[in-house]
C-alpha cells in the first residue's frame, strides 16, 4: 500500500522539486499540492494523508501555524531555510526536515527515514507537540496566536491579548474582543510570549500593558485591576516579579 503524500510550500518551483524526486520511489503517492496553510488544512481534513511535506515560512498561515490547529497530523517533513538554531530543535524532538536547498540523495534519506517509522509504528505526535512547545527563534517573539475556533481561524495579535488564564489541559485567552481556548500549557505560552507578559500567578499570564494598578486585597494579598475593570490574582512570587519588573 502506498503511502500518500500532501505536498504544502508556496512556492511552485519546490512543490515540483519535491514531485519530481518522489516518483523516484513507488512506496509513496502524491495526492495533492497546497500553496499555502487555509489550503493545506482543508486537503488535509479531505484526503487524510499519511505524510505531508510541510514549508514553514509560509504566508497567511504559517507551517507551525497549520500544525497547531490539526487534532491529528500525519507524519510531518519540513522543508524549511531556517538558521542553526531552529534545526537544533528539530533534531531534538527527532522530528525529520529537509534544509533548503536540498539535493536528491538528503531527499532519498528522508523516504527512507519514514518508511522505517511506519513500519516500527512510531507515533510522531508527541515529537510534533514537543517541537510546537519549542520558540524557534529566541530573538524573535510570537507575534500572533492562531486558534481555530469552530470553523473559523481566529488570528490574534499578542498586543491584543489582556490576559491569560489556566484551564485544565487548556488556556483561555482573553482580549477586548472576547476570549478563546487553546489548548497548549501556561508554561508554552511563557517561552513563546515576550517580555511584556508576566506570570503574576499560578492560574495568570497577565499583558504589563494592560494593568492600572496593583490593589492590597487582603493581609499579605493583592490583586491586579486591569484597564479594563478585571481582577487577577497576585500569588508571591507573582507580587515579587511585578515590583521586580515594574519597580513598584
Amino acid at each position: 500500500m502506498k503511502i500518500r503524500t500532501l505536498l504544502i510550500d508556496d512556492e511552485a518551483l519546490a512543490r515540483t522539486l519535491v514531485q519530481n524526486f518522489i516518483k523516484a520511489d513507488p512506496d509513496f503517492e502524491v495526492v495533492g499540492e497546497a500553496a499555502d496553510g487555509f489550503e493545506a488544512m482543508k486537503l488535509i481534513t479531505e484526503l487524510k494523508p499519511d505524510l505531508i511535506f510541510l514549508d514553514i515560512q509560509m504566508p497567511k498561515l504559517t507551517g507551525l501555524e497549520l500544525l497547531e490547529l490539526l487534532p491529528e497530523p500525519p507524519i510531518v517533513v519540513f522543508s524549511t531555510a531556517y538558521d542553526q538554531y531552529a534545526i537544533e530543535a528539530f533534531e531534538k524532538n527527532a522530528v525529520d526536515y529537509l534544509l533548503k536547498p536540498f539535493s536528491r540523495d538528503r531527499f532519498s534519506k528522508a523516504l527512507s527515514k519514514i518508511k522505517e517509522k511506519i513500519e516500527a509504528k512510531v507515533d510522531t505526535k508527541e515529537e510534533i507537540k514537543n517541537l510546537l512547545s519549542a520558540p524557534l527563534h529566541p530573538e524573535k517573539p510570537l507575534e500572533r496566536i492562531v486558534i481555530k475556533d469552530g470553523s473559523k481561524i481566529e488570528m490574534v495579535p499578542f498586543q491584543d491579548i489582556t490576559y491569560l488564564e489556566t484551564y485544565g489541559d487548556y488556556v483561555w485567552i482573553y482580549t477586548e474582543k472576547g476570549k478563546f481556548l487553546k489548548q497548549k500549557t501556561m508554561k508554552e505560552f511563557e517561552l513563546l510570549l515576550p517580555s511584556t507578559f508576566l506570570r503574576v500567578h499560578r492560574s495568570f499570564l497577565v499583558n504589563i500593558t494592560c494593568i492600572q494598578k496593583l490593589e492590597l486585597y487582603e493581609k499579605n494579598s493583592y490583586q491586579l485591576l486591569l484597564k479594563n475593570g478585571v481582577r487577577v490574582g497576585v500569588s508571591k512570587s507573582g507580587y515579587k516579579e511585578l515590583k521586580e519588573t515594574l519597580g513598584w
